[in-house]
């Protein structure tokens, strides 16, 4: 059976942070919440480093990518229009009977 990450809220991670500054005993919050000891002590350090924004700019970055992506392929399927616009006339053209 294939390991799926967690996801949590900037808000659960920023209280567990908190949680782990203020008891400092992250053993007894990794079990309380189920969530290993390195994730904690990687978000207390995260928190001690940066505040409760650090969380929140994962969602930003992905939102930011997303966007990008979306922007790259309605250009790419502008100029696939375009494409077969021009496909279509050339195939109009040489279909039509010659009068000369």
């Amino acid at each position: 059976m294939p390991y799926l990450k967690k996801k949590y809220t900037p808000q659960f991670k920023f209280d567990r942070s908190i949680e782990a500054v203020k008891t400092d005993n992250l053993s007894e919050i990794s079990r309380k919440y189920d969530v290993s000891v390195t994730v904690l002590s990687k978000w207390r350090q995260q928190l001690l480093s940066g505040g409760k924004n650090i969380f929140e700019q994962g969602v930003d970055a992905e939102a930011k990518n997303m966007k990008t992506k979306i922007s790259k392929l309605e250009q790419i399927i502008g100029k696939k229009e375009i494409e077969l616009n021009l496909l279509k006339n050339f195939s109009d053209f040489y279909q039509s009977p010659n009068t000369s």
